[in-house]
Formats: structure tokens, sequence, C-alpha cells
């Protein structure tokens, strides 16, 4: 047999080079063969790209946005107003990674009506290629009626920060019998049409059982390792953030590294010596 009648290997989902975009076939073809690959959040274009440069294939634009970008305490201030540019930056920014955008509190609760209101501006609007929203069973008409759309959807289950107060704090989720709910609410999620879930705080026991048990790909951040990828807030990961959760891994002191940086800059522009002749123009 003759090299080109060979089969062709699939493209690794995460590293893959930019040849058009991540889609949801790409995902459900990963989740075939077993491959993991990670998610990260990005909120602007320049670091989306490079995100998205590194073969980063799934970039969610979070409604962690409000904590990280704007400053509040949780998630339920910001506002679709609030992250539709931030979803267009990264769409510019990026030529290969899926971006999803999440679905903010009190834009997509109250009825499939208006979940496909929302969710078709973030698709129009910013170029969305998906998006997330938290819930199970009770968003099902949700779901539907995006998928019925064409939209693709990434459920969110376990701890759904938009329900904090309803939850009791950020806690883990799914322990004892709300471990069955969850695994349901997963199952139905599936059938609705979801590409994709999102499993949050959860024993990892749980999550790999809901992961085994689906033929969509679960992505965890704080799930253990079980799942089918992971996701992480991109200022947790590069230690930006200060007291990350315990499923938080820093791989960088970014935090550190800006300090020293503005700290010299600043000593030099106090010495005189920046900006030097090569920084100056004739």
């Amino acid at each position: 047999m003759s090299s080109s009648s060979l089969p062709s290997r699939p493209t690794p989902l995460y590293g893959g080079k930019a040849g058009r975009r991540i889609t949801v076939r790409d995902i459900a073809s990963a989740k075939e063969r077993g491959e993991r690959w990670p998610m990260v959040t990005a909120y602007d274009a320049m670091t989306a790209k490079v995100f998205d440069e590194a073969g980063i294939p799934v970039l969610l634009v979070g409604d962690s946005a409000a904590m990280v970008v704007y400053g509040y305490d949780s998630t339920l201030p910001v506002s679709v107003d609030d992250l539709m540019p931030l979803t267009a930056a990264v769409v510019r920014g990026s030529s290969r990674a899926m971006v999803v955008a999440d679905l903010p509190f009190g834009s997509y609760q109250s009825s499939p009506q208006q979940a496909l209101e929302t969710a078709a501006r973030f698709m129009k609007e910013a170029g969305a290629h998906a998006i997330k929203l938290e819930g199970g069973r009770r968003v099902l008409p949700q779901v539907e009626a995006l998928v019925s759309a064409g939209i693709p959807v990434m459920a969110h289950l376990g701890l759904t920060p938009q329900s904090v107060n309803a939850l009791g704090g950020y806690r883990v989720q799914g322990r004892g019998q709300s471990g069955d709910e969850l695994m349901a609410d997963a199952k139905d999620l599936e059938y609705a049409g979801a590409f994709a879930v999102v499993l949050e705080c959860v024993p990892a026991e749980l999550a790999e059982r809901v992961t085994s048990s689906l033929s969509i790909p679960t992505i965890g951040i704080g799930a253990g390792p079980g799942t089918d990828a992971q996701v992480l807030v991109w200022q947790d990961l590069m230690g930006l953030t200060t007291s990350p959760a315990k499923f938080v891994k820093k791989y960088f002191d970014l935090a550190h590294e800006m300090d020293r940086a503005v700290r010299s800059f600043a000593d030099e522009v106090s010495t005189g010596a920046f900006p030097a002749p090569e920084h100056s123009y004739s």
C-alpha cells in the first residue's frame, strides 16, 4: 500500500495548526478517540492570540470577567453589554480556537425566547461560535431552543457560580444523592443537544462516572483528572489572583514578574535612565 493511500491521521484538537476554526464535530471526534484537551478563558485580543497560537482549541469568554476584568466579588453583576466587546475582541484575536461566550446571569433564565435572543446577539454581534449556560433540567427548554436554532451549547453543572446564593456559597457539589441528580442532569443535557458539559467542583469519582456515561465531552474544573478536558481561568494559572481555589495550579508567577517590570520602569524614569537615546527620536 502506498503512503498516499493510507488514511490521514486526524489533526489533534490541542496543538493543531491553524487552518480553520475548531468546530463541535472536531470536539466530538476528540471524545471518540480519547483525546484530552485544554480550555482557557480569554477576555481580550492580545491574550487570545497568545493562547490561540499555543494551540488551545477552545477559548471561553467567561462571566468570570466580572471578577478578573471588572473587579466585582462574584459573577452576578456582569451584563451582556459588558461581555459583548470582550467576546468580539477574543474572536478578532484568534484564528483557530472555538470561542465560547458565557451567557451572564439574568440573560437566559426567564424563557427559551430570552435565551435565544441573548445567544443570537453573541453570535451575530460578537462573532461567538458557541455559548455556555449554567444549570440542569431547569434550562433544558433553553438548550433545546438554542440547538434547534443552530447555536452550539456548552452546558455547566456542579458548582454553578450564578447560583452561588442558592447553593449556600462556593462549595463542592454532587455528594451523596445529589450526585445522582447531577448524573441525570448531564444525561438530559446531552439528550437536549448540548455538545459538551463543564463539571465544576464535583467529586472526582462522580466526574469520572459522568464522563464515561456520556458521548459528549466533559470539561473539568475542580473535578479531578477523569474528565475529557480541563479549564482554568487564565489569571489563575498565570498566578495573578490571590488565594486561588484548591483546584488551581499556578504555572507562572506573573504577578511577581509584572511587579518587577513596572518597578524597573518606574526606577528608570525617576533616575532619568529612561528614555535612553535609543528610545528617542532625533
